[in-house]
């Protein structure tokens, strides 16, 4: 399927608003705007603010796709976008197209940038002979270079930067406080002669070259196969030649990450095309200021591609990870070497990624063989963003670099409060009264390194925004670090349901009020009723929600051990329908694939119902189908069962087939019952049907699922969010269900539809309950049905 097909439905109309941030006022912006809106026939408005310029245009979506590309190749000569976030939104009937008033919107809550890629003006000097920064790697201006990851304190002046210790030379101070120059009041501003330099250390951190013989020497040792740690904007990265397929195993060996896709740093817009198709839209966000890494289809028609990448890099992976470089540091590698490298975070497993050098000597000693470094110190951790297209729009699946911590306008006002986020992919939140400031991606909260990282970004927050939170957010699951650091810090604390968190963020990011459904569909939450949920329908009340349908739970035999092992799962289920009889079945792919002491183990948890908690997961459901039709029965990364089927079913030959479930209405919540389903599919697979045919009837039915159940809810207003909606068949095939059925659908463009995003939910569940002197956010009695 392809990334940017249109949304199919009646009315194509949509509303786009974008806040374009950088050098945008004074230089002609609006006026060029207005004509561009005019010139397509779109209508809406463009205004000056505190925060930027902002825009809202509405019209058919290919005539707003046409406006978002040419907003940043058409601009004025004399300005430069700095960042540009933009949403599709539901249309507001604009008439015609005008040039608001500037609007105020100081609140006291200063406009933290992130930190933005090497723009072409400073691209140009590094590769000037004649240019005093003539292959310098830390040139940067006004409209380029780190932000967020040296800021120390407020007001963004040098002394409050990690740059401090850098007295700038003559030249530098001229730059910089001149106004006519684009190097005014550029806090990292430097060059050769008063900036940081660059220093290769080997293992034990004894320097062995300088300044350009130390990249000169990093450039030999990746092109002979070795592992370099080299120390970037927002933290370590490890670098390997991604042709090299032995090379990128070690990494792997090393790194112990058996088969979690790598991300890729090409040295131009060209090997992208010569890897991957790529659609306009994708093709602007790698050459966007955010320059994230973008997740792209790989060509089928590319002969080469397979001596570009190795196959250890992304292995059974239709799809690449691909970025340019976006530093003069990254920029003269890659041009030194000529070929793709991978660029994978530089940290241990369930670690943050290493800033500090010492650091990393420790933290990498084993993996990395060499150490490129710069004495610029790193203030905190940013890793790289991933971004994909799904549906013409961008989809954002961990937001860091290039977009954190911009703020998201939250629908209602509310006093300054604190959300610390999920358990996994975490991030936690800072709210003003109108504004929620979203953290960089911090990880999953496994280790005490990762766990000081989460400590060391809140403190970040409220000091750079000035704002001290009364009240704290968090998850209700008891057991999650996160939710144990609020009820220690003695404020009041305010616990919401992991589910409706999710449809809370979606709502935030997508300006959404009163009610509507919530098709809430990932791997773990704590529900309400202490079982693990998962495959929610969730209807909003005016301040909270009512569990209006879930999928029928069975049981996880060993716990956390379940989410390793999709077989656990799929036992859980089978034993569902068939009862103990079925460990004695080795003609089932689940059964068959576990060894034999540890059958008798396994069905005692079920017997006994020890270590075998129940769930109504869909991730889980995933997971289960994966291992009974014999695709994955153990996982080396989250998601990877699931991850694997998704592209089974987009392989196969398009059909509509689709398997029986059934859905009991009687009284809510709504059952889904997968019984079936799983038949079928047992059938399937004891027919020898090819496993991308189940995958996709499988896929299919879940569509079919949550039409039915929306139907059935009669709500017109769909919000489809979580973990499972990262999958772009589920997400697009759903959305182009319900758009035909004429339900209105919205999902997630800026905020991962994952856990990354659970920490702004958190902020507008609770502001929307309006009690934020409560514990908790439960759901409300159900009034449906």
């Amino acid at each position: 399927m392809s990334g940017d097909r249109e949304t199919a439905g009646s009315s194509n109309r949509l509303r786009l608003s974008i806040v374009a941030r950088g050098a945008v006022q004074g230089v002609g912006f609006r006026p060029f705007v207005y004509r561009l809106a005019n010139e397509l026939g779109l209508e809406g408005w463009v205004s000056n603010s505190m925060a930027g310029v902002h825009i809202e245009v509405e019209g058919p979506k290919e005539f707003l796709d046409a406006f978002l590309i040419r907003l940043s190749q058409e601009k004025p000569p004399r300005s430069f976008l700095q960042s540009v976030e933009a949403s599709f939104l539901d249309p507001v009937e604009y008439s015609g197209f005008e040039i608001r008033e500037s609007t105020d919107t100081r609140s006291g809550i200063p406009l933290i940038l992130p930190d933005i890629a090497t723009c072409p003006d400073c691209l140009r000097e590094v590769f000037n002979i004649g240019n005093r920064r003539y292959l310098y790697p830390f040139t940067n201006c006004t409209n380029c270079g780190p932000r967020y990851s040296i800021i120390e304190s407020l007001p963004y002046d040098r002394p409050g930067t990690s740059m401090k210790q850098f007295d700038m030379c003559p030249a530098c101070r001229h730059e910089y406080a001149d106004p006519g120059n684009r190097r005014f009041h550029a806090q990292p501003n430097a060059c050769p002669e008063c900036g940081p330099h660059l220093e290769l250390w080997n293992a034990s951190g004894k320097a062995t070259a300088i300044h350009r013989e130390a990249l000169l020497h990093a450039v030999k040792a990746l092109r002979e196969g070795k592992v370099l740690a080299l120390k970037g904007l927002g933290g370590f990265q490890l670098l390997v030649d991604a042709r090299n397929d032995q090379a990128v195993r070690e990494l792997r060996r090393r790194k112990h990450r058996d088969e979690k896709p790598f991300a890729v740093m090409v040295p131009s817009l060209k090997t992208v095309k010569e890897l991957c198709s790529i659609s306009p839209l994708e093709e602007r966000l790698l050459l966007s200021p955010e320059s994230p890494i973008v997740l792209l289809d790989r060509c089928s028609a590319s002969r080469d591609a397979g001596k570009l990448i190795a196959a250890s890099v992304a292995p059974g992976n239709p799809t690449l990870g691909l970025m340019l470089p976006y530093t003069p540091l990254h920029h003269l590698l890659l041009r030194d070497l000529g070929f793709p490298i991978v660029a994978t975070s530089g940290n241990r497993s369930d670690e943050p990624i290493c800033t500090d050098e010492h650091e990393a000597l420790d933290r990498l000693q084993g993996i990395a063989d060499l150490f490129l470094v710069h004495n610029r110190p790193i203030v905190r951790h940013v890793d790289d963003s991933v971004v994909r297209v799904v549906l013409g729009r961008e989809l954002v699946l961990r937001r860091a670099r290039g977009f954190a911590p911009l703020p998201v306008i939250l629908p209602l006002n509310g006093p300054p409060n604190l959300a610390v986020g999920a358990h996994l992919k975490n991030t936690v939140a800072l709210a003003s009264e109108t504004s929620s400031f979203v953290s960089q991606h911090i990880g999953d909260l496994e280790s005490q390194e990762s766990f000081e990282a989460f400590r060391k970004t809140i403190d970040d927050l409220k000091t750079l925004l000035g704002v001290e939170p009364a009240t704290i957010i968090c998850d209700a699951h008891p057991d999650y670090l996160s939710t144990k650091y609020a009820e220690q810090e003695g404020n009041t604390v305010v616990s919401i349901q992991h589910h409706y968190a999710h449809l809370a963020a979606c709502m935030a990011e997508n300006q959404l009020e009163g009610p509507l459904l919530g098709v809430t569909w990932d791997g773990t939450g704590y529900g309400s009723d202490g079982t693990i949920w998962g495959g929610e329908f969730l209807l909003t009340s005016e301040s909270s929600f009512d569990r209006v349908a879930t999928f029928k739970s069975f049981h996880l035999p060993g716990g956390d051990q379940a989410m390793r092992e999709p077989r656990r799962a799929a036992l859980g289920i089978l034993f569902e329908l068939f009862g103990e009889s079925i460990f004695h079945d080795r003609e089932l792919l689940s059964v068959s694939s576990l060894s034999a002491p540890v059958i008798p183990v396994i069905r005692d948890m079920l017997l006994r119902n020890i270590n075998a908690p129940k769930t109504s997961s869909v991730g889980r459901l995933f997971d289960a189908v994966a291992s009974m039709v014999g695709l994955r029965h153990v996982t080396t990364f989250e998601g990877q069962a699931a991850m694997e089927l998704e592209y089974l079913a987009a392989g196969a030959p398009p059909s509509d087939d689709s398997y029986d479930f059934l859905v009991s209405d009687l009284q809510v919540p709504f059952v889904v019952d997968w019984t079936p389903m799983i038949i079928e599919i047992l059938k399937d697979v004891q027919r020898s049907v090819p496993q991308e045919a189940i995958a996709q009837k499988f896929h299919n039915t879940l569509c079919e699922i949550i039409l039915s159940v929306c139907r059935r809810v009669k709500e017109p207003r769909i919000v489809l969010t979580g973990g499972c909606f990262q999958n772009r068949y589920l997400l697009e095939r759903s959305v182009r269900l319900l758009t035909d059925a004429d339900f209105r659908v919205s999902w997630h463009q800026r905020i991962p539809p994952n856990d990354g995003g659970i920490s702004l939910g958190q902020l507008y569940a609770a502001r929307r309950a309006h009690i934020l002197n409560v514990p908790s956010v439960e759901p409300a009695e159900p009034t449906y049905g």
